[in-house]
């Protein structure tokens, strides 16, 4: 029972450590900047809207802090130039629309 209750209390820290990360992030404006930037290079790899990347089995991204470093990665090698408020707002609007790390 100590083990089930020490699990629980690890997955309430997890997840508020996840809301804190998004807290102030705005998910609009990185739906915008997903949408126009993100989703024509996914949908080139993954066929139809792209959004075979984020809900495909073997997903890399496995926590929050995996998430936006991934974004970081993309932002990097596609050499967009954002900022990095920007590549947390992508990021807390990709969680809130495919990976609910939060929650």
């Amino acid at each position: 029972m100590a083990k089930y209750t020490m699990l629980i209390l690890c997955l309430i820290c997890l997840n508020a450590k996840a809301n804190e990360l998004f807290s102030k992030a705005d998910v609009a404006a990185g739906k915008a900047l997903h949408d126009k930037n993100c989703i024509s290079c996914h949908a080139s790899s993954f066929g139809g809207d792209g959004s075979g990347i984020y809900t495909r089995e073997y997903a890399k991204v496995k926590t929050s802090k995996g998430l936006v470093a991934q974004v970081r990665n993309c932002n990097t090698m596609v050499g967009l130039k954002w900022f990095e408020d920007e590549e947390l707002n992508v990021a807390a609007y990709l969680n809130q629309t495919y990976y609910k790390f939060e929650k």
